[in-house]
This record gives structure tokens, sequence and C-alpha cells, in this order.
């Protein structure tokens, strides 16, 4: 199948198929005597494979790493375990950094609570955002 024929079964654009075979996701493929890609099912099972990867959040190189150890040593289960259970504790350490800045944010402005610029000091743009400890007064 051509290119466009490989993205429209796929949902990936084109220009996203040509970076991807730039970043060695997808083997290059055959050629037409006249210069046209030929892709076969191998490209639609890797490029279906590469956008759910990155749904779950891993990278280019993860998966390019993946594809290779895939390619060179068969089932990449294990590989893939040892990804999925270490992005999980950075998507968990990500939850906690999160929620103590939702919590920082909502202690500068609790709900119902009416700004007051009389707070703003010289040397100040903003109390809600400024931390008071570190404002100079000139």
């Amino acid at each position: 199948m051509r290119i466009g024929q490989l993205a429209a079964r796929t949902g990936v654009r084109v220009r996203t198929i040509r970076f991807y075979e730039q970043a060695g996701l997808l083997p290059a493929p055959e050629r037409t005597p006249g210069g046209f890609r030929e892709y076969d099912e191998e490209a639609v099972t890797r490029l279906r494979f590469t956008r759910s990867a990155q749904s779950l959040g891993l990278s280019l190189a993860q998966i390019a790493e993946v594809l290779r150890v895939r390619d060179q040593e068969g089932p990449p289960c294990e590989h893939v375990t040892e990804l999925i259970e270490n992005h999980i504790e950075t998507v968990e350490a990500k939850i906690r950094d999160l929620t103590t800045l939702r919590d920082d944010l909502r202690a500068r402005v609790p709900r119902g609570a009416r700004p007051d610029p009389g707070r703003c000091r010289g040397g100040q743009v903003c109390y809600l955002i400024e931390d008071p400890s570190e404002v100079h007064a000139e």
C-alpha cells in the first residue's frame, strides 16, 4: 500500500509517517519502480503500536527501543513490563507534584474570596502570586 493508504488505515498523517521512518520507528519501505513508498501490513502494526504506546505516555525513544527488542530478540514483554512499572512511578510522582500545586493554588485564592489589591506592597506585582518572604521593599 502507498503512504496515503497507510495514513488512512492508521489515522497517522503522511508527514508523521515520514518522521517515524526517519526516527527509526518504521523501517524504510520498499520503493516502486516509480519511486513511491510501498508499505506492508507490518507498517500498519507498527504504527498502531506506536500510537497506543504514545497514548500511555511512552516517549518515541522508548517506543523505538521496544520495537528494536521485538525485531532482534522476539516478544518484548519483559522490557515493556519494566518500562510500564517505571512509568507508573513517574506518573505517581507527577500526581503528587500536581496535588501539591493544586493545594498551593487553592490556598492563594480560597473559594468565594475576593482579591484585596490593598495587600500588594511596594516591590510586589500581585500578592496572590508572590511569596511574601521574597518581597524586598526598596
